[in-house]
């Protein structure tokens, strides 16, 4: 019934038309730590969930290279964006579809596929967001949620990019572990805009280029956290936690992101299509994680969790983790002006490496 099922909090600066968070606003919780102290925990044990990073405060000088990088892909990500959501459409039709991104970097990206489909096929399918954490899963609540108000549901899930496939995996043993104590039929088939990994089966380009979303935190994903585990706080049976930063939001570009991106999908519609029908088949092969086990025996790095390859993925290395070097492939110097600005400010070495299909690769500290 109803009235038993846990209803989320309102959050986030995004239009409830665009995205429902099935989080727990947990706001007045202090959790943010400063990055060295934060991996020195991480490292020792600590999940990552159970904390926070203090939000990264950007420079003049690298908004003003957000803004250039937003006007510079705004239409090749509305390409991408719209060889995903035809993708999508065609495997799963619109009668049931369910739009779920896997909170934050997901988000944005499920927002302009939920756009793109109302614009080309004239159906506003539901979007949510939901948390879901390496190491222990999915949130379960968000999705017993969504099939209560949504009982014939066919769940999509949506992230923005692919790093060495650690959330493709994760996703994939929550919903079977899901399925057989709920009787359900989730597919666990990821969209992603880029998967320079090759573990997604819905993509955009393989191609390890920037999402501009990648180069911020909350300030470009509603002014929401990462999201939170923590039991010391937190119902067990109730939604992961998130922070709703309502004080940044000056500093929001959260919807002129969107807003940027969406004016170009009534030109890229007919050239997304020419694309999926000349795209030659090609499954997934974890490519990536081959670039990531020769990057560890190179380096003689132990733990793989200090390799964080892709552009997306470096890029929060530099934002909230302590960085020993990044890894730049020089055949992508061209789409890495951002890496090499961050690097440069938090005094971060930069080393040339081009045995991977990434474009870079943050290597963490070992603390």
């Amino acid at each position: 019934m109803m009235n038993t099922i846990k209803q989320p909090d309102q959050m986030g600066s995004y239009s409830s038309e665009d995205v429902v968070f099935l989080l727990r606003d947990i706001s007045n919780i202090n959790l943010e730590i400063a990055n060295e102290q934060r991996e020195q925990l991480i490292q020792s044990g600590t999940h990552y969930s159970e904390m926070l990073p203090i939000e990264y405060q950007p420079s003049e000088a690298y908004m003003n290279l957000f803004y250039r990088t937003l006007d510079d892909y705004a239409e090749r990500i509305a390409l991408a964006v719209g060889i995903v959501a035809q993708q999508i459409v065609e495997r799963q039709g619109l009668e049931h579809l369910v739009l779920v991104s896997l909170a934050r970097a997901g988000t944005p990206i499920g927002i302009l596929i939920k756009r793109y489909i109302h614009m080309h096929y004239h159906v506003s399918v539901p979007h949510y967001t939901m948390s879901i954490l390496r190491g222990r899963g999915i949130d379960e609540t968000a999705l017993e949620y969504i099939f209560t108000e949504h009982p014939q549901a066919r769940i999509q899930f949506i992230d923005g990019w692919t790093g060495k496939g650690a959330i493709t995996r994760e996703l994939q043993q929550s919903c079977e572990s899901f399925n057989v104590q709920h009787h359900k039929q989730v597919d666990a088939t990821l969209a992603v805009l880029a998967d320079p990994g090759h573990c997604a089966a819905i993509y955009g380009t393989r191609a390890d280029f920037l999402i501009p979303s990648a180069c911020l935190n909350s300030t470009v994903s509603g002014l929401v956290s990462r999201t939170v585990w923590n039991e010391q706080f937190m119902d067990v049976n109730d939604f992961h936690g998130a922070k709703y930063y309502k004080e940044l939001q000056e500093a929001d570009v959260s919807n002129l992101f969107i807003d940027r991106i969406s004016a170009y999908f009534l030109q890229v519609h007919k050239e997304a299509a020419q694309q999926l029908r000349e795209r030659k088949p090609s499954g997934i092969t974890w490519q990536g994680l081959e670039s990531v086990i020769a990057i560890q025996q190179h380096y003689g790095i132990t733990n793989s969790n200090l390799v964080k390859p892709g552009v997306g993925e470096t890029t929060r290395v530099l934002l909230r983790r302590v960085p020993w070097k990044i890894l730049i492939n020089p055949n992508y110097m061209h789409d890495l002006a951002h890496i090499v600005l961050l690097a440069k400010e938090k005094n971060v070495q930069l080393e040339e490496y081009s045995h991977m299909s990434y474009a870079c690769c943050g290597l963490i500290k070992e603390v």
